[in-house]
């Protein structure tokens, strides 16, 4: 009996206990709603104030709440010594507007709500728009006898709608620029086919046509279907860009063997006009850049060059150091040049047009709108120099790829060998070094290094899972060279499959470590 007592005594005890606890958790709730209901109504109305004025005959009592402070910076105390209290720090150009607005609203017996926004100068002489609501209450006579209003910091509102009504002009302009770039587009496109489908017509119906002359009407298809051609080229890869769909592969690139890849491409057009293409650049030049798409940018602007040299000429192209982050290419020529009034149409897709070259050669007009997105998504900057009859020069920038090489090695021993070898024999370099494969990671994602030289046998990350990671991240062409405690065909293999055929056992022979940096590098 003694026993279920007890069990019931200790069940009411822990009924009460719950109760007491759930009482207790709800009031806790309480206080943190109530807490955060007040902070939320503190954050609304630490931008707004309040004022009143009471009228008695001619004297006039008035009150401003506390938080004016906040929007103003003045004291309730500050303002009342001011003359004409709150009007003195109204902004000049809207004052009179201020002063007719309330004159008419006073002493208009019919009204009793007035609003007006207007700009204010804080105590520490920054410029505040508010929006302040003031009602009026008037005697049997329609003389105000209580005056009372609402003012409220509106500055983050006036901002937003400054900032979006200059983002909807920028972008009726850029729809206005794309109507005219269709418009021009579309005559291009079609205009073309006049002389295909009028030459071809000519070779279907008429049989008595010389060899010459179809040579001749061939010649002509072939021309415009060649000039079609690269326009439409031109515009699929402006407007992958124009949306994001092309996706920059940067890499390193060396910067005379682009040049010269591009002249290559060139060479007939040139020789054709007899011209002669002096390239300065140096050797140790490297830049980051996508290969296709920079390629596209030194093409066509040094086809450019081409077509609107005369004969005989000479055009130089030049690349030196910019700054710390970029290379500057210069493509010069002696020819034509650009007038003042095309030169104002250069880069533009809505003034889109096309000059014919000194042998008549045909152009596209959307190549140097495409060259300056390319650059555009490089990050990088496009000018140029010209005058009728003396010729144009063309400036440009691209990322450049310091010459840096990353060791990473966690024997210290073995790192410190390392940076001695590539001190001693490739001084040019800046060497960046790392313990273990996460800070290789952190190196490689501030600064894209020109080499890799790791350790395969590491703990936590080998270099397998390295090359990996950072692969996937950030540097998917920078050249790697590995180094094993032993040669295992299983890892030799792991390797050769991502692409790195350089793995050298320890300890490294200096003349063929020295080779591989240099084959890499290279």
């Amino acid at each position: 009996m003694a026993n279920k007592e007890t069990k019931a005594g200790s069940a009411k005890f822990e009924s009460e206990e719950n109760s007491r606890s759930k009482s207790s958790a709800l009031n806790n709730s309480k206080v943190s709603i109530k807490k955060n209901f007040d902070e939320n109504l503190f954050n609304q109305l630490r931008n707004i104030f309040f004022w009143s004025a009471i009228k008695n005959g001619d004297a006039e009592e008035i009150f401003y709440s506390k938080n004016i402070v906040a929007v103003t910076g003045y004291s309730p105390d500050e303002i009342k010594r001011m003359p004409g209290r709150g009007l003195a720090i109204v902004h000049e150009d809207d004052l009179v507007k201020i002063r007719k607005g309330l004159f008419d609203f006073i002493y208009d017996t019919e009204r009793d709500n007035y609003n007006h926004v207007y700009r204010i100068i804080r105590k520490d002489e920054n410029e505040v728009w508010v929006s302040e609501n003031i009602a009026i209450r008037r005697d049997e006579n329609g003389n105000p006898v209580i005056i009372n209003g609402i003012v409220t910091d509106i500055t983050s509102i006036k901002n937003e709608q400054k900032d979006l009504r200059a983002e909807i002009s920028k972008l009726r302009q850029t729809n206005d620029s794309k109507d005219k770039f269709i418009s021009i587009l579309s005559h291009d496109l079609r205009a073309p086919f006049t002389s295909i489908l009028g030459f071809s017509e000519i070779l279907i119906h008429e049989t008595g046509l010389s060899a010459a002359e179809k040579q001749e009407y061939l010649t002509y298809i072939h021309q415009s279907s060649q000039n079609q051609l690269q326009l439409i080229n031109y515009l699929l890869d402006w407007t992958r860009l124009q949306t994001g769909r092309i996706k920059l592969e940067p890499q390193r690139l060396h910067v005379q063997t682009l040049i010269y890849n591009c002249i290559s491409s060139l060479t007939g057009n040139a020789i054709r006009k007899n011209l002669d293409i002096k390239v300065h650049a140096d050797e140790d030049l490297y830049v980051q850049a996508d290969e296709r798409l920079i390629t596209q940018v030194i093409t066509n602007i040094l086809s450019n060059a081409i077509k609107f040299s005369p004969e005989n000429k000479t055009i130089e192209i030049s690349a030196d150091i910019f700054n710390d982050d970029f290379v500057e290419v210069t493509v010069k020529d002696y020819g034509i040049g650009i007038s003042e009034q095309n030169q104002m149409k250069l880069f533009r897709v809505d003034k889109m047009f096309s000059t014919e070259g000194t042998k008549g050669e045909k152009g596209t007009g959307l190549g140097l709108s495409l060259v300056k997105e390319i650059l555009d998504k490089h990050n990088s900057q496009i000018w140029f120099y010209s005058e009728q009859g003396q010729g144009s020069e063309f400036h440009f920038t691209i990322p450049c790829s310091l010459n840096t090489i990353l060791i990473v090695e966690n024997n210290p021993a073995d790192k410190v060998l390392f940076e001695k070898i590539v001190k001693k024999y490739f001084p040019s370099f800046e060497i960046l070094t790392a313990s273990n494969g996460f800070e290789a990671v952190s190196v490689v994602s501030a600064k894209t290094p020109s080499l890799i030289i790791t350790d395969h046998d590491m703990p936590l990350m080998n270099g397998i899972q390295l090359i990996e990671t950072i692969r996937s991240e950030a540097a998917a062409e920078v050249p790697v060279i590995a180094i094993v405690t032993t040669i295992d065909p299983e890892v030799q293999n792991a390797y050769q499959k991502m692409g790195i055929s350089s793995v050298l056992q320890k300890p490294v022979d200096i003349g063929d470590f020295c080779s591989k940096i240099k084959s890499a590098l290279n």
